[in-house]
């Protein structure tokens, strides 16, 4: 048999055992280093005295003195100036106190006045090539050595397979007594300024490896061992390995556990036996976990659990799951982490009152993960659920004696949401249905045992996480806890309650489960004002908020259930002001967030089906379900904002805001294109709908801009700048390209004055002229003008498109310009050019006369490019000779009203002398 897994595997392990060794002794170094700091610091505070005091002081103040000695000063206190001469002491001679004053000789008080030592300067590049890198190095080589030599006699044909077994294990025991030896070796062990560089643990942990490699060997390169017998003797190797790990430190300790836990993988069958996997492995776990706890190695614990949780993973994904067995290692490490892992439990360590370990709870978390990975895997076998049910109580009773796991409380609540959200999306054909009545077909079939025992699961976990979570209120000194506690039972009943709504009734209208909302909401409210009677304890005033937003929740549900299933939009968006209305009446951070979250989850329900209800919106205009489905969270939302803006501006503040104008946004927009498509939500865009989108997205940017002034919202501000964005884009690329009746459609505009050319040109351009007034001294001029000139253009395309619609009726693609027409353009523009400069001079607005600059001059350019070359006769004629007389006129006005000039009477003659 080939050698290429002996030099694989030896490779392996003799790499691990060193870098767990360095590991280990380097977090020892350092704590050995901080020690060394802190002593030398206190030392160095008590060899430091204070001057001595003067003569005549020292008699007055020696009572005072030997009765209470103050303690010594730290360095920085000794630099205050020294104190003064009290009142009993009687001044004396400057020179006199100067000499009585001066510090003794140095000589003679050498050891009063001895600097701190200085720290140990951090040992050179010699000194760690010396004294730690060639003992690590070493150690590898030692083991390497014993591998390659079996090699090289493999190669070399020297000795047969039976000696190389018997050599390797003779090197293995040499290694493990030389490293007992040098550990009992005074001269070797008691090294101190080696702490990192550990010989015995690396030789002893080197001789462990040998070991490994050499058991393997005997059983998969040579057949000398069956696998019942290698498993035993490398499961030995590995125990002792922990078992040395008590004298040698934490570097065999990681080499054990690793050891025992590769150990199965080392020594396979083609048909594994399980029972003795789990129980091998129980063995290991439970002397891991001791030797962590003796030790206090929170390291060993969590990387025992990291390997005890991917044993679950090997036979999950075959088709015979063997559940008892897996059942069993799931329980088996729960129990162990439980006694010997748990703060505060059974023979965990001890921790302060009030604390949340994350070992602790993580440690219950792990095992609860898997026992949910085996739920899942075997389609919700019967023992299964059980187990996994065991647990979850367990947790329960564990987080309820030891407050430390109170952090498992949040796993539990998780796996048991995952385990019935996956039952509710799980495809069965015994899926029970509940029709949608009053209380015929409450109960399961009785014949569907699945169904049977989920349902009694759910009211197990319900009851037990609800229970217990308002028992739990005033038992813990910390704030923490009791919130934890309430969380997990608010949340946990109402998301078993989801997940078998959605399992029964496919999330269609059922009367039976709103009955149960509202039953949860009446328990949810009862434990809301028995909690808010109570004296004020830590946790309890953010306990009362989570049981009222679940009274909160469980009533929306009750409508979602009772009602169609876009009332669940509705339903979450009412949580949403609810949530924010008590974060009033309740200052607690988590509510505003909670508000937050709703609207989120709201507008992720909206990018998932934006028509709500589906093809069930109706034809009615504007009163149909867009109207409740939008108008209700939009009207919702901007009651929650103004709730939550009592206490401040802050990010779930700003969410519910966006929440709120993109709602309002979204009912306006598919409102209009519900009245523009008939009902036809997928039709294409017409020039009606663009019309209304532009006009209502201006005022909606009007309303915002206003309203920004007032709130100082940066959402309100966004909003606007967002809103007049859109109605820009739509009105260049919808208004004046796509949906241009002169251009590309052949749209029927309707009536010579009120038609779609009114609504589309010209109330835009009234629009964009408010805009501009309204941000106009509040944002950059740039901003305010590209608005202006943006309404001067519509207002020219509503004249220019109206004199169309006059010479060819209400479609405007087709025909032929003819001189009459270009005429009336012309006219009509010098016309409006004139108006505008009226306006100006009217209201002394520099803006208006701009704008009517600007439409002159494009009227001169239309007449010397296009009427000059398309006019013929007196259209011609005509067209220039009102040019002139008007542009005449505009100087006349702007000479004599706008820019007069006075001219200055001629001087006086002076008088001669």
């Amino acid at each position: 048999m080939s050698d290429g897994p002996f030099d694989v595997f030896a490779l392996i392990i003799a790499i691990i055992a060193v870098l767990i060794a360095i590991k280990a002794s380097s977090q020892a170094a350092e704590l050995r280093r901080r020690l060394a700091s802190l002593e030398e610091m206190f030392y160095a505070q008590r060899q430091v005295q204070p001057p001595p005091l003067m003569p005549t002081q020292v008699q007055a103040e020696a009572p005072a003195t030997t009765a209470a000695e103050p303690p010594p000063l730290a360095p920085e206190v000794e630099a205050a100036p020294p104190p003064l001469v009290t009142e009993e002491v009687s001044p004396r001679p400057l020179a006199a106190s100067t000499e009585a004053d001066a510090p003794p000789p140095l000589a003679a008080n050498t050891e009063a006045y001895a600097p701190p030592p200085l720290p140990a300067p951090a040992p050179g590049f010699e000194e760690r090539l010396g004294t730690r890198w060639v003992v690590w190095i070493g150690g590898l080589a030692l083991a390497l050595g014993g591998f390659f030599m079996v090699r090289y006699s493999i190669e070399a044909g020297l000795v047969g397979p039976g000696v190389r077994v018997f050599l390797g294990g003779l090197f293995a025991a040499a290694l493990l007594g030389a490293g007992e030896w040098s550990r009992r070796k005074e001269s070797i062990s008691n090294i101190a300024a080696l702490p990192i560089a550990n010989i015995p643990a690396i030789l002893t942990a080197a001789g462990t490896a040998v070991a490994f490699a050499t058991i393997y060997a005997a059983y998969a390169l040579y057949g000398f061992l069956v696998p019942a017998t290698a498993f035993v003797l490398l499961g030995i190797v590995a125990m002792g390995t922990l078992a040395a790990a008590l004298l040698h430190g934490p570097a065999l300790a990681g080499l054990g556990v690793v050891g025992a836990f590769v150990t199965p993988i080392l020594v396979s069958s083609g048909k594994p036996d399980y029972w003795a996997l789990y129980i091998y492995l129980a063995i290991v776990t439970a002397a891991s976990f001791g030797l962590a706890r003796i030790r206090l190695w929170r390291w060993l614990a969590v990387t025992t659990i990291a390997f005890a949780v991917l044993w679950i993973f090997p036979g999950l994904d075959t088709s015979e799951l063997q559940v008892a067995p897996h059942t069993f290692h799931a329980i088996a490490g729960f129990v162990l982490a439980a006694l010997l892992v748990v703060c505060g439990f059974m023979f965990g360590p001890t921790i302060e009152d009030g604390e949340i370990e994350p070992v602790s709870s993580s440690s219950l978390g792990a095992y609860l993960f898997g026992a949910m990975l085996i739920v899942l895997s075997s389609a919700h076998a019967d023992l299964a659920l059980i187990a996994f049910t065991l647990l979850v109580g367990a947790t329960l009773f564990v987080a309820w004696r030891a407050p430390a796991a109170t952090g498992a409380l949040g796993a539990a609540a998780a796996t048991v949401f995952i385990v019935f959200a996956e039952w509710a999306v799980r495809a069965n054909p015994d899926m029970l249905v509940l029709p949608g009545g009053p209380i015929p077909g409450v109960g399961p079939v009785a014949t569907d045992g699945s169904v049977t025992l989920h349902l009694v699961m759910a009211a197990i976990f319900a009851a037990g996480f609800g229970i217990a979570g308002f028992l739990a209120q005033g038992r813990s000194n910390s704030a923490v806890i009791p919130v934890v506690w309430s969380a997990a039972a608010v949340a946990t009943p109402i998301a078993i309650l989801v997940a078998l709504y959605a399992r029964v009734a496919h999330l269609d209208r059922s009367i039976p489960f709103a009955i149960l909302a509202v039953l949860l909401a009446a328990a949810f409210g009862a434990a809301t004002e028995a909690l808010a009677r109570r004296e004020d304890r830590p946790g309890t005033a953010t306990s009362v908020a989570l049981f009222a937003t679940g009274t909160l929740g469980a009533l929306a549900l009750a409508l979602t259930f009772a009602l169609e299933k876009g009332w669940l939009t509705i339903a979450l968006a009412l949580m949403s002001l609810g949530t924010a209305w008590i974060s009033l009446q309740r200052p607690i951070p988590v509510l505003r967030r909670l508000a937050a979250i709703f609207a989120a989850i709201v507008t992720a329900r909206i990018g998932y089906d934006p028509r709500i209800v589906g093809d069930a919106v109706g034809t009615t205009p504007i009163f149909n379900w867009l109207l409740w489905g939008y108008g209700l969270p939009a009207a919702s939302f901007w009651g929650a904002s103004i709730f939550l803006r009592r206490r401040g501006d802050d990010p779930p503040l700003r969410i519910v805001e966006a929440a709120a104008i993109l709602f309002t946004a979204l009912l306006a927009f598919m409102e209009i294109r519900h009245l523009a498509t008939g009902g036809r939500m997928t039709s294409p865009p017409s020039l009606l709908e663009f019309a209304l989108q532009v006009c209502v997205a201006l005022a909606m940017a009007i309303g915002l801009e206003r309203l920004r002034l007032r709130s100082h919202s940066i959402v309100h501000n966004v909003g606007a700048v967002a809103l007049t964005a859109i109605a820009g884009l739509i009105s260049v690329f919808g208004l004046l390209i796509l949906e241009n009746p002169w251009l590309l459609s052949s749209v029927d505009v309707g009536g010579l004055v009120f038609n779609l050319l009114l609504l589309g040109y010209a109330l835009p351009a009234v629009l964009m002229l408010l805009l501009s007034y309204a941000v106009a001294g509040h944002r950059p001029v740039a901003y305010a003008n590209t608005i202006a000139g943006a309404a001067l253009v519509f207002a020219l395309t509503y004249l220019t498109l109206e004199i169309r619609r006059f010479y060819h009726g209400p479609v405007l693609l087709y025909g032929a310009t003819t001189g009459a027409e270009q005429y009336t353009y012309s006219i009509g523009w010098l016309g409006f050019g004139v108006v505008l400069l009226g306006v100006g001079i009217l209201v002394n607005s520099e803006r208006a006369r701009l704008a009517s600059a600007a439409v002159i001059a494009l009227t001169i350019l239309k007449a010397f490019v296009i009427d000059m070359s398309t006019l013929t006769g007196v259209y011609r004629a005509l067209s220039f000779m009102c040019l002139g007389i008007v542009l005449v006129a505009i100087g006349w006005l702007y000479q004599r009203i706008l820019f007069r000039r006075q001219i200055a009477p001629p001087p006086a003659p002076q008088a001669s002398t």
